[in-house]
């Protein structure tokens, strides 16, 4: 199965998603400028649970974009020793886009996205409902806090917005079906609540 290099860019952003990467053929480096000289607990204990397929990469000088830079040397460098590596960035920095089209012109497989569950290869395998599909709605659900749908018409926007359009209709409701079999969500009438599990 194809390699995903999956490099966090931890001066932008901290994803609280990391555990979705546990079981999947994902390689992560987490990349922190210098000044960041404090890791929280929980992204420590996420990257310890993937073993020896996470590693931290602490920059040793600050200066502007050095981050960056480094993503895109590392990037090349794995390129060349595994040509068919996918390579996900995880940053809300457009300014890794260009870079990205470049890498897609030299066939090097690239993609940036502003947290772990919207990576390609959580996208909906479209034949049911699968598990990642439900990892990936109940991950978004916790993040969204104090401002979950209430209303079973607007969590289905919600999913719907979620899995970028890509969702039949039957499917959206097989996923519904799933949230609350697992009891995460509750329907009564048109009225949505949550039993989620606390994010750490």
């Amino acid at each position: 199965m194809r390699t995903n290099f999956v490099l966090v860019d931890f001066e932008n952003v901290q994803p609280k998603d990391l555990g979705l990467l546990k079981d999947g053929p994902f390689k992560v480096k987490a990349f922190l400028g210098p000044n960041q000289s404090k890791v929280p607990v929980a992204l420590a204990a996420a990257l310890q649970s993937l073993g020896s397929n996470a590693e931290y990469v602490v920059l040793e000088t600050a200066g502007n974009n050095a981050l960056d830079f480094h993503i895109a040397y590392y990037i090349g460098v794995l390129s060349s020793e595994d040509p068919t590596a996918y390579f996900h960035i995880i940053s809300k920095d457009s300014g890794f886009d260009p870079l990205i089209k470049h890498l897609k012109g030299k066939k090097v497989f690239a993609q940036r996205s502003t947290c772990i569950a919207d990576i390609p290869y959580f996208k909906p395998a479209l034949s049911g409902t699968s598990e990642t599909q439900v990892e990936v709605a109940v991950v978004d659900l916790i993040r969204r806090k104090a401002s979950r749908p209430r209303t079973q018409k607007t969590l289905l926007s919600t999913l719907h917005a979620l899995f970028k359009k890509e969702l039949s209709e039957q499917q959206l409701t097989q996923l519904v079906a799933s949230l609350c079999s697992r009891g995460v969500v509750k329907v009564e009438g048109t009225k949505v609540s949550y039993a989620l599990p606390v994010e750490p």
